[in-house]
């Protein structure tokens, strides 16, 4: 597990070349720890990427689960899987998912969980829980229905099957597709970029973003125009406000 944090902007890379990226319960909890470790240092924006060719974040390593579910000695508490999630969907920290290489399981289902997934176009995401005579756990089903459409989920949980990058960008559960070798680049350039927007303005659109979705549009728009209230009163939004309105006075004049 690689981190490297500049200013706001951490890069957690997760590689196990002797599981193939399969995640075993020790490697699970000490991504949880990196994440919030990065957190707490001051980033606001995390890309998670592999450093495995070929494979970004697979499923569980099925050792580990058996082992748990039999009574035996597993390499770490595998509380980190509800931890992971915490940290990638906290208010206070975007993350970006640097998709490089198949995903699957419980990879996949932390992909779904980030913020915005870039992912390279001959990459493959799958859900082969059926196959090992399990369901989903963390956000097969639910997760990928709101992100893919419930009847793309229904049939890669019930078949397994791997679909491609290009056909979940064009279904909308990928952000934005690239070519080989791009995907970590074209993540951290992102990452740059809203570091350098305002912190407060960044919390607020993840919090309505991450509570509209369930509710019926009048209380959505309700949720909304009081974040917006909040944020508005801001320095950032004060600055960024006159920022803006003092370029468009130039090009008026």
């Amino acid at each position: 597990m690689d981190s490297h944090l500049s200013d706001a902007v951490a890069l957690v890379t997760f590689s196990d070349p002797l599981r193939s990226n399969q995640i075993c319960w020790a490697a699970i909890d000490k991504l949880a720890e990196t994440l919030r470790a990065s957190r707490k240092s001051g980033a606001r924006v995390v890309v998670l990427a592999s450093g495995l060719p070929g494979h970004w974040l697979e499923h569980a390593w099925l050792q580990d689960l058996l082992n748990g579910v039999q009574g035996r000695e597993q390499t770490g508490s595998g509380k980190g899987w509800f931890s992971v999630q915490d940290e990638l969907t906290h208010e206070g920290m975007i993350s970006i998912a640097a998709i490089s290489g198949n995903a699957s399981g419980g990879g996949a289902e932390l992909g779904w969980a980030c913020d915005i997934r870039i992912a390279e176009a001959q990459t493959h995401f799958s859900q082969p829980e059926i196959g090992m005579g399990l369901t989903t756990g963390i956000g097969g089903c639910s997760r990928l229905a709101r992100l893919a459409g419930h009847a793309t989920a229904v049939d890669m949980v019930l078949s397994g099957n791997a679909v491609s990058a290009r056909r979940l960008y064009e279904l909308g559960a990928i952000s934005r597709l690239v070519q080989e070798g791009e995907a970590i680049g074209a993540a951290m350039a992102l990452a740059c970029d809203l570091a350098g927007r305002s912190p407060e303005a960044l919390v607020g659109l993840k919090r309505i973003l991450s509570k509209v979705g369930d509710l019926p549009l009048p209380q959505a728009l309700q949720y909304e125009q009081a974040e917006f209230q909040s944020v508005v009163i801001s320095d950032g939004a004060q600055s960024g406000m006159q920022r803006v309105q003092t370029s468009y006075n130039q090009v008026m004049d």
